[in-house]
């Protein structure tokens, strides 16, 4: 089994390689041919006392008279060095841009994806232990009215209910104005935006848990569990729940895409400092460097995602090859 794991490990490397490239490639083409001109948003308001000579030589030293493989081409030569370029809408280097704000994008993913996974279990698995009853006919309900409904409707919902309404939580930002980022002020603030994200995740993995959950009560060992005359409960968590469990294990790794896009869109809503304010300012300045890095970066926590998901499955069920 450990040496089929690494093989798959090794095939998905060298799988992921090439699609990262690609991506890059296809982020520095569409970025060229948008239509705004970077050097009006690396200037801002300034370009317009800006003098020519000074527009030309700003365009000079950024490298922005250059062609578009040429720009990409410095930048994957650097990669290669450890280098990732310089944010021109940050003016700071990419690196440094990502490092200050990715751990706070982690903390808000991991926690939300937490709050998903315990919503999703608790509510899926009494959902099907009570198939056709009141909790069962509520839970489906929401969760096909919510499959819907972007994160950031249910963002502006949370705050105008829980913030600006009940004034529980605040409304947005890592700590309050002024105030120190202490555990206490960062974990008031991520309460709001963590819920929200594991809520907006929680429809499709619900009843993903709970239709599992119905099929594995129709198999054999269950119902030698049952013929045993063992509790229900037992049967339940401890004979049905394990087999519903592989398939879910593989449905969060396809969930990784819209885990990351939601992250994005409740970032920003919420003013969190994760990685969302770096993605949309790049985008609007055509930020060469920083728009190339972050979506190669997504990329590859997608990639991440679906391997950590097929070898979950592979080590949990050894009857599952780790062919994939």
């Amino acid at each position: 089994m450990s040496r089929e794991l690494g093989a798959l490990v090794l095939r998905r490397l060298a799988f992921a390689v090439p699609v990262l490239v690609i991506v890059a490639i296809g982020v520095f083409l569409l970025a060229a041919s948008s239509p705004f001109d970077p050097i009006y948003q690396y200037y801002g308001v300034d370009v317009f006392t800006a003098t020519d000579a000074d527009l030309a030589a700003t365009r000079a030293r950024l490298g922005l008279d250059d062609g578009v493989f040429q720009q990409l081409g410095r930048w994957l030569s650097g990669v290669l060095s450890g280098d990732l370029g310089s944010s021109r809408s940050f003016r700071q280097p990419v690196g440094e841009v990502i490092a200050e704000r990715l751990p706070w994008t982690i903390l808000l993913v991991t926690v939300g994806l937490l709050v998903a996974l315990l919503l999703a279990l608790v509510a899926g698995t009494v959902a099907a232990w009570r198939q056709g009853g009141m909790f069962d006919r509520v839970v489906t309900a929401i969760g096909h009215a919510m499959e819907g409904i972007p994160p950031f409707v249910l963002a502006l919902v949370a705050i105008a209910v829980f913030a600006l309404g009940l004034r529980w939580l605040p409304v947005a930002g890592l700590t309050d104005a002024g105030a120190p980022a202490t555990v206490g002020q960062i974990t008031r603030h991520l309460v709001l935006p963590a819920l929200v994200l594991g809520v907006s995740q929680t429809p499709w993995l619900v009843l993903h848990v709970r239709g599992s959950l119905l099929g594995a009560f129709a198999e054999d060992h269950v119902a030698g569990a049952r013929a045993r005359g063992l509790s229900e409960p037992v049967v339940v968590l401890r004979h049905a729940l394990p087999t519903a469990l592989l398939p879910f294990v593989t449905l969060l790794g396809t969930r990784v895409p819209e885990l990351v896009t939601g992250a994005v869109l409740v970032e920003t809503v919420f003013s969190w400092p994760g990685i969302a304010e770096a993605v949309v300012t790049s985008a609007l300045a055509v930020d060469f460097p920083m728009i190339a890095a972050l979506a190669v970066l997504a990329t590859a926590a997608v990639l991440l995602g679906s391997l950590l998901a097929d070898v979950a499955v592979a080590v949990a069920d050894p009857r599952v090859r780790a062919d994939g």
